[in-house]
C-alpha cells in the first residue's frame, strides 16, 4: 500500500511538472505570437506615416508648382487632390487574393468587404473633402507655401477639439499648450502677412486666401475625428483592406464633386490650351497633374491608415509636423521669402509639437508603469487585438479604446 502510495504521488508530481512545461510552451508561443502581431501593427503604422510624410510635404509643392508657371484652374487642382484613387487597385487585389487563398470560401470570397454604412458614410466623407479641397486649391493659388503651410497647422487645433467631442480623446497640459501655442503661430502670421503678399494680388485677395486655408484646415479638423469616429461606430471588423476600400469610396466622391465643378466651369476644354503655354513645356505639365495627384493620394491614404493604425490626434500630429519642413522646402525651390514673423511662428510651432509629443510620452510611460505591475502587459500588448488570415491588422468597433495610440485614452 505504502509503495502504491509512493508511485502515485511520484506521477502526479510528474504530471504537474509536464502541465507547467506545457504551460510554459504556450505562454512562450503566445509570447512571440503576440510579438509578431505587434511588429506587423508597428510596420503598418510606419509605411502609412512614410505615405503621409510624402503626401504632406509633396502635395502642397507640386500643386504650387502648377500655379507657379500659368495654371489657373482651381477646380482641376482639386480634382488632382483625389483623382488617383485607381492606383489604390493594386493593394486591394493582393488582399483580394490573400482572401480567397486563406479563407474557407475560396473562390467565393467577396471582391469587397465593404458594407452599406460604411459606404454611405464614406460618400458623406467624400463629398465633404471635396469641399475642402476646392478651398484648399483656391487659397493655395494666391498664398506661397510656406504661409499656406503654416496655415494648415492650426488643422492641429480643430482636430483636437473635434477629437474631444467626437471620440472623447483625452487631453494633457501638454496637449493643451501645444493647441494653444499653435493658435499664436497662427494670428503672428496673420497679422503680419502683408509684406508675403505675391506680386499682382490685391490685399482683399490675399486675406480670403488666406481664410479659404483656414476654412480648408477647419474642415480637415472635422474630417479625421469623424473618421475615427466611423471606425468605431463600424458594424463589423476593421481591416487594413477594409481601410483601403472606404478610402477609394471617399476619393471616388470628393473627385466626382470636383468633376461636376470642372464640368459647371468648363476647365475641361480649358486643360490642353493651358497645356501648350505652360512655361516649362507641354510634357512637364502633364507630368506634374500626375505626380501631384499621386502625391495627394499618398497623403489620403496615409492620413486614414495612420488613423486605423493609431488615433486621428496623431495623425493631425504627423500633419502639423511636417508641415513646417514644407515650409522650408518653399523657401528652397520657390525663393518664398523668409520673414521675420515665420521665424517667430516657425518657432512657436515647433515648440508646440515638442510639448505634445513630450507630454504624450511622458503619460505613455506613466500608463506603462501602472499596467505592468498588475497585468504584466504593456498597453503595446492590448494594442494587438487581432490578425486575420490575410495578414491584415484589425479589430471590432471598439478597437480604438485599447488599441496602441499616441496619447492614451
Amino acid at each position: 500500500m505504502e509503495v502504491d502510495s509512493q508511485v502515485s504521488r511520484q506521477q502526479g508530481i510528474l504530471e504537474m511538472e509536464v502541465d507547467r512545461q506545457v504551460s510554459g510552451q504556450g505562454g512562450i508561443l503566445k509570447r512571440e505570437n503576440k510579438g509578431k502581431k505587434l511588429i506587423l501593427k508597428r510596420s503598418v503604422l510606419l509605411i502609412n506615416c512614410i505615405l503621409l510624410a510624402i503626401g504632406t510635404c509633396g502635395g502642397p509643392l507640386l500643386l504650387r508648382l502648377y500655379f507657379v508657371h500659368g495654371g489657373k484652374c482651381i477646380w482641376l487642382s482639386s480634382l488632382l487632390q483625389t483623382a488617383a484613387f485607381p492606383v489604390m487597385i493594386v493593394p486591394l487585389l493582393v488582399f483580394y487574393y490573400l482572401r480567397r487563398k486563406n479563407s474557407p470560401q475560396g473562390t467565393k470570397a467577396k471582391p469587397f468587404i465593404i458594407t452599406w454604412r460604411l459606404f454611405v458614410g464614406n460618400m458623406v466623407f467624400g463629398i465633404f473633402l471635396g469641399v475642402g479641397n476646392y478651398l484648399y486649391s483656391s487659397g493655395s493659388a494666391i498664398l506661397p507655401v510656406s504661409t499656406s503651410s503654416l496655415l494648415f497647422s492650426t488643422q492641429l487645433a480643430f482636430i483636437a477639439g473635434f477629437s474631444f467631442l467626437m471620440v472623447k480623446q483625452k487631453f494633457t497640459s501638454y496637449s493643451i499648450n501645444a493647441v494653444v501655442l499653435l493658435i499664436v503661430a497662427s494670428l503672428i502670421l496673420g497679422i503680419h502677412s502683408s509684406g508675403d503678399r505675391p506680386d499682382g494680388v490685391s490685399n482683399k485677395e490675399y486675406y480670403i486666401g488666406f481664410i479659404k486655408i483656414l476654412a480648408s484646415a477647419l474642415l480637415g479638423g472635422i474630417f479625421l475625428p469623424a473618421n475615427e469616429l466611423l471606425y468605431k461606430k463600424a458594424k463589423q471588423v476593421m481591416t487594413y483592406s477594409l481601410v483601403i476600400e472606404m478610402q477609394v469610396v471617399i476619393s471616388i466622391f470628393a473627385s466626382a464633386f470636383s468633376t461636376m465643378g470642372m464640368l459647371v466651369s468648363k476647365n475641361f476644354q480649358v486643360i490642353p490650351k493651358e497645356a501648350k503655354i505652360y512655361e516649362i513645356g507641354e510634357a512637364k505639365y502633364y507630368t506634374v497633374l500626375v505626380l501631384s495627384a499621386i502625391a495627394c493620394q499618398f497623403y489620403l491614404l496615409g492620413t486614414v491608415g495612420v488613423i486605423f493604425s493609431a488615433s486621428s490626434l496623431f495623425s493631425g500630429i504627423m500633419i502639423s509636423f511636417l508641415l513646417p519642413v514644407t515650409e522650408i522646402f518653399g523657401v528652397i525651390f520657390y525663393n518664398e521669402g523668409f520673414t521675420s514673423e515665420k521665424g517667430v511662428a516657425l518657432t512657436i510651432s515647433l515648440w508646440g509639437f515638442i510639448s505634445y509629443f513630450y507630454g504624450e510620452f511622458k503619460q505613455s510611460k506613466n500608463l506603462n508603469k501602472q499596467t505592468r505591475p498588475n497585468t504584466g502587459s504593456t498597453t503595446d500588448d492590448a494594442g494587438v487585438t487581432s490578425l486575420n488570415q490575410e495578414y491584415e491588422i484589425g479589430s471590432r468597433s471598439d478597437r480604438h479604446s485599447t488599441s496602441m495610440r499616441v496619447a492614451p485614452e
